[in-house]
């Protein structure tokens, strides 16, 4: 099992980037459905299915950084 988080869509695939290193092409549609740039997603074998809770995480992380850096 690995962690992965869609960086974009090109087309019909997926570019993830795997455990925040390589990455890696996906179909599209093996991706569960309503799957969003910024998703975290738990790769095993043949399933994929979303982190909500890793994906609010990112995003919080996010906002933190972002936050910071538009600070006054």
């Amino acid at each position: 099992m690995v962690q992965g988080i869609i960086d974009r869509f090109e087309g019909k695939i997926a570019v993830v980037e795997i455990d925040g290193g390589d990455m890696k092409d996906f179909p599209k549609s093996s991706l569960p459905k309503g799957a969003k740039v910024g998703d975290m997603l738990i790769i095993d074998g043949d399933k994929i299915t979303i982190s909500k809770e890793g994906t609010e995480k990112l995003r919080k992380e996010i906002d933190d950084l972002m936050d910071e850096l538009f600070e006054d």
